[in-house]
């Protein structure tokens, strides 16, 4: 399938691309061949193979949630830039 170079302005357009003239050529062969190779797909007998939503097996990566000890004051403000009796401090968002 070989996509005329108004197709590929047509589709760089719906990208929201800026294409040159020489891109336009050179993309017109790019995508002319994807296009090709995707017909070639589109041969291949697949009705005996099931649907498949995915090729890993589900496996839950979450955690158990454990309720463990809680942090201090202290420990909470450790790491704060600014902080006063154990309170974040942080610079005026709307001004005095």
């Amino acid at each position: 399938m070989e996509l005329s170079h108004d197709e590929v302005r047509r589709i760089a357009e719906l990208a929201k691309l800026d294409l040159t003239d020489a891109e336009v050529v050179l993309f017109a062969g790019q995508l002319s061949h994807v296009l090709d190779y995707f017909q070639k797909l589109q041969q291949v007998d697949t009705s005996h193979i099931p649907p498949t939503a995915s090729v890993l097996p589900l496996k839950n990566v979450f955690r158990e949630d454990v309720a463990g000890a809680p942090l201090t004051p202290e420990q909470v403000v450790a790491n704060a830039a600014y902080a006063v009796e154990n309170q974040f401090l942080v610079e005026d968002v709307f001004g005095e």
